[in-house]
């Protein structure tokens, strides 16, 4: 941590630090300076999608959703052989507990390429999950709430 934050004041205008100190923070289990940090990282570089998408799920597995999806529209604009516009809609759909869509999206999103394996393997994971929701919810409407909550101890 100490490094990331020298790297913060040498370049202090670089969201990439902040990006680094959240990532940390998240894995620590500490929310709120998780999503401090990267609220830092988005604000000096709007266009920094993957820290974008971070503070969005951070947002989103703590029960934040239209915080989530305020946070994730400009990701809504990339292209679509982009994988990031794809899972948003997942986990948009997946807040309504529209299982089904959100299973297409999921896909759609990991049939991109990427050169993020660790974010296809967190995405695969959200996947399995919604199939045993889906398979046996019935239904239930706090069905997402339960699989958020432990989709989001699983991404620490």
């Amino acid at each position: 941590m100490r490094l990331f934050q020298q790297a913060s004041a040498v370049a202090p205008a670089s969201g990439v630090p902040h990006f680094l100190i959240g990532s940390e923070y998240a894995s620590r289990g500490q929310v709120h300076e998780a999503e401090l940090a990267f609220s830092n990282a988005v604000l000096l570089a709007p266009g920094f999608v993957l820290a974008r998408y971070q503070l969005g799920l951070l947002q989103f597995t703590s029960q934040r959703a239209a915080a989530a999806l305020l946070t994730w529209e400009p990701l809504l604009a990339l292209p679509a052989d982009q994988p990031l516009p794809h899972f948003v809609r997942g986990f948009a759909a997946l807040a309504q507990d529209l299982h089904r869509e959100a299973l297409a999206h999921y896909r759609a999103g990991l049939a991109c390429p990427t050169d993020n394996p660790a974010l296809f393997e967190d995405i695969q994971r959200v996947v399995d999950a919604v199939q045993q929701l889906a398979a046996g919810a019935g239904g239930e409407p706090q069905a997402a709430h339960v699989l958020l909550s432990g989709y989001a101890r699983g991404l620490h």
